[in-house]
């Protein structure tokens, strides 16, 4: 059976025009119900100054004012059994929307090291993807701070995933993984 362009079109056009309504609807439902959309991410680390260091000489953030908590509230909202915390926060961008990555150092709390072999080890967030517009003068980046990327990288993604995009893996002073994507500029 064939359809004639003059019957096709009428039916393409409906598609699209849902499909158009269907996302601008799920966008506004997002904005309705979140103040951002941009997720900030809590790590514990075992040497706070070392992961600063790390994430803002190696990665590229920039440190901004942190904030203390009591023991008392971060026992009341089940975060802690009543450690104090102190966070350093590093931005990843500028404004209200920039990656905000919170740092914080529990020594009394003693916590223990996850299994970091592989992303496969235990369940969990397992790493952190963080975009580039140029892969080489990121790994120059992390090459001057000492950093070694944990394969062969980089490589080049699959062209079924990106054309021209590249993935670095390394690892933060913990043990984390955190990878590079982006183009490499010549």
């Amino acid at each position: 059976m064939t359809m004639s362009l003059r019957t096709l079109l009428p039916v393409c056009v409906m598609s699209v025009s849902a499909a158009i309504l269907f996302h601008s609807a799920a966008v506004s439902a997002a904005e309705d119900e979140f103040a951002r959309t941009t997720v900030d991410i809590g790590v514990v680390v075992s040497d706070i100054n070392k992961s600063v260091a790390f994430y803002t000489q190696a990665v590229g953030f920039k440190e901004v004012p942190g904030f203390q908590v009591t023991g008392d509230f971060t026992g009341a909202a089940g975060l802690t059994d009543n450690h104090p915390v102190s966070v350093r926060v590093l931005v990843l961008g500028d404004g209200p929307t920039a990656t905000r990555l919170k740092l914080m150092e529990l020594p009394a709390a003693a916590p223990k090291r996850g299994d970091n072999k592989f992303i496969h080890s235990e369940f969990g967030f397992r790493y952190l993807t963080i975009s580039v517009k140029d892969m080489t003068s990121a790994v120059a980046r992390l090459e001057k701070a000492g950093v070694k990327p944990v394969g062969k990288c980089p490589l080049a993604l699959p062209k079924s995933l990106s054309a021209e995009a590249y993935l670095t893996v390394f690892r933060d002073p913990d043990g984390n993984f955190v990878e590079f994507v982006g183009p490499k500029k010549k």
